[in-house]
């Protein structure tokens, strides 16, 4: 589920309240950060209701601190990239998670540890077979946790709209005018529409949040 906040001023600011300073000797447990060795725990994904994904942490982490166990596991991980929507003709900045349904937890694979995540409630199971669930290879944690570390502090722009579409002006001297999409620029968050004024078709640049869809 998206978290959503406005947008203030021309300043577009996002952190990701999911996000977390990733390190080999870090060792997350509810909001609490401590060291811990790492050196025997490997990254799996665990695979959640969908919409669920920050509640499964949550319970993890309360069951994670509340048993023995807690030595054998470390961070517990929800991707997330922040992304400046149009709504209601306001511009917002959206949390959105990169992989849906999914979370990634670092830890020490045994039959406890299997028992204590598979049994917490919104956990449909781990990625790979149901006795033997398959760790993240070397590569693939970088490449993760790489794209994590490049979101964090950013912000991209969804494009509302595309080449073609038929939309209406409403905001600025063009307001109820008509046209057509020939071009976007996401990086600006402006889109170029072929406007009719005066019988011609001209090509008039303007913010995204100044037309809409007809």
């Amino acid at each position: 589920m998206d978290s959503e906040k406005t947008e203030t001023g021309s300043e577009e600011k996002g952190t990701g309240s999911e996000k977390k300073e990733i390190g080999p000797e870090k060792k997350e447990t509810g909001s609490e950060v401590t060291e811990t060795s790492s050196e025997n725990l490997s990254w799996f994904i665990v695979h959640t209701l969908s919409g669920s994904e920050k509640k499964v942490k949550r319970l993890l982490a309360e069951e994670i601190k509340s048993s023995s166990l807690s030595d054998k596991f470390g961070q517990i991980l929800i991707p997330t990239e922040n992304v400046s929507r149009i709504r209601g003709g306001k511009r917002h900045i959206v949390e959105r998670q990169l992989y849906p349904g999914y979370i990634l937890i670092e830890m020490e694979m045994e039959e406890e540890t299997l028992r204590l995540v598979s049994t917490t409630p919104g956990v449909m199971g781990f990625l790979g077979t149901k006795l033997k669930p398959q760790a993240l290879k070397d590569g693939e944690v970088k490449r993760v946790l790489t794209a994590v570390e490049t979101e964090r502090g950013t912000v991209s722009s969804e494009i509302p709209f595309k080449r073609g579409e038929a939309v209406k002006v409403a905001g600025g001297p063009f307001t109820d005018f008509t046209g057509v999409v020939e071009d976007l620029y996401p990086s600006r968050g402006k889109l170029k529409v072929m406007v009719t004024i005066f019988g011609r078709a001209t090509p008039v640049e303007l913010d995204f949040t100044q037309v809409k869809p007809i």
